[in-house]
C-alpha cells in the first residue's frame, strides 16, 4: 500500500525543527498528532501566515528531544495531552491517570478490591495488601536526606525545611499507608496511624502529640474526623472516582500544572550541581517536604506517572495544596530567570 504524500503541515513543522537543530520525519509528526500529542495541522499556524506558532513548535521540540533521547513520552505525553486540553485528549488523560492509579493493584495480582465493612471484607483487604508489600524494597535513606548528605559532602549546608514531614518510604508507614490505599480511612484509625507515625519519627513527639490532640478535639467538639477528609481517606477507589468524574477543563489544568512543575523541577536541579544557591531555595521553603520530595522529583518510567497521578489527584481535591504549588511555581521562575542557562527555559 503506498504511503499517503506528506502534508504542507507537516512538512512546515519538519523544516521548523530543522532552524532548531532537531530532526523529525513527516511519518513521526503525524504520529503525534494522531496521538493527540499535537493539536490538528488546522491550528498551527499564525494567522494568515505559513509560520508555525511558536506554542505548537515549543510541543513539537518537546517531543524531538524526547524521541532523540530514546525515551518514552511518559509524563510529557500527560502534560502535551493537558495542554491541547481537546476532548479526546482529555478522555486519554483520564485513561492514563485511572491506569496509573490501578497498577499497584495489578501487579500484585488483584482484580477488584473487595468493598464492604465485613469481616471477610477487611481480612481479604489485608491479605491484598500483604501481596503489595510483597518483595517490596525501601529505599535506605529518603531523598531529601540524601540530597543534604551530598550538599554537606561539597561544603554547603542546606536550610531546615519549615514544618516536620516524615518520610513517607520509612518501613513504619508501608503497611498502614497500604492499608489506607485499599480500604480507606475506615480501615485505618487515627491512633494506628499516629503510632506508625511515632516509629517514623522519633524525635518529633511533641508534633505528633499535637497531631493527635488537633484530632481528637475535632471529633469531640465537632463530630469530624480529619483523617476522613484527606484526599486519600477513600483509598484507591476514591482517587479513580476524583479521576473518572472531574471537569475535562479541570483535569487538564491539573495536569498541566503539575506535569509543568515537575519539568520546572527536574530543570533546575540539573543546573543546581553548579549553582548550589537554587537547592538552597528549594530547600528552604515548605512546598520542598510537601510535593518535591515526595511527588515531584519523580523517576523514569511508571513510578513517575504514578507520582504524577498522585499529585493530580491532590490538586484537584486540595485547593489549598494547589495554590501553594502555583507559589512554588513562581519562585522555580524566578530561580530560572535568576541562573539561567537558556532564558525562558521554564
Amino acid at each position: 500500500m503506498a504511503r499517503t504524500k506528506p502534508s504542507t503541515a507537516h512538512l512546515a513543522l519538519v523544516r521548523a525543527l530543522k532552524e532548531h537543530g532537531l530532526k523529525a520525519s513527516p511519518t513521526q509528526v503525524e504520529r503525534w498528532q494522531q496521538n493527540s500529542w499535537l493539536p490538528k495541522p488546522s491550528t498551527w499556524f499564525e494567522p494568515d501566515s505559513p509560520t508555525i506558532q511558536p506554542h505548537i513548535l515549543r510541543q513539537a521540540m518537546h517531543l524531538a528531544i524526547t524521541v532523540r533521547q530514546g525515551r518514552g513520552m511518559g509524563w510529557i505525553g500527560w502534560h502535551l495531552w493537558a495542554a491541547n486540553a481537546t476532548p479526546d485528549s482529555a478522555q486519554r488523560l483520564r485513561t492514563a491517570l485511572v491506569a496509573s492509579l490501578k497498577r499497584p493493584l495489578a501487579r500484585a495480582g488483584v482484580d477488584k478490591i473487595p468493598t464492604g465493612n465485613s469481616d471477610r471484607a477487611f481480612q481479604a483487604r489485608r491479605a491484598a495488601g500483604e501481596r503489595m508489600l510483597r518483595n517490596r524494597r525501601l529505599p535506605r535513606r529518603d531523598l531529601d536526606e540524601t540530597l543534604r548528605v551530598h550538599a554537606a559532602e561539597a561544603g554547603l549546608e542546606l536550610p531546615c525545611s519549615p514544618g516536620t514531614l516524615p518520610n513517607v518510604f520509612h518501613r513504619a508507614l508501608m503497611d498502614p499507608g497500604v492499608r489506607l490505599l485499599l480500604g480507606g480511612a475506615d480501615d485505618l484509625g487515627i491512633e494506628e496511624l499516629l503510632e506508625a507515625l511515632e516509629r517514623a519519627m522519633p524525635d518529633h513527639t511533641e508534633t505528633i502529640e499535637r497531631f493527635r490532640e488537633e484530632h481528637r478535639q475535632a471529633e469531640l467538639d465537632d463530630g469530624i474526623v480529619l483523617l476522613a477528609q484527606s484526599p486519600w481517606a477513600q483509598g484507591i477507589p476514591g482517587m479513580v472516582r476524583t479521576v473518572e468524574t472531574a471537569d475535562d477543563r479541570d483535569l487538564c489544568r491539573a495536569v498541566h500544572t503539575c506535569t509543568l512543575a515537575t519539568g520546572a523541577l527536574h530543570e533546575l536541579m540539573r543546573r543546581s550541581s553548579g549553582e548550589p544557591e537554587i537547592l538552597a531555595r528549594l530547600t528552604g521553603d515548605v512546598m520542598w517536604q510537601r510535593w518535591a520530595v515526595v511527588g515531584g522529583i519523580t523517576p523514569e518510567g511508571a513510578p513517575g506517572l504514578a507520582a504524577v497521578a498522585l499529585n493530580t489527584v491532590q490538586y484537584l481535591t486540595e485547593p489549598d495544596w494547589a495554590a501553594e504549588l502555583g507559589r512554588y511555581m513562581s519562585l522555580m521562575h524566578a530561580l530560572d530567570v535568576a541562573y539561567p542557562t537558556h532564558p525562558g527555559t521554564l
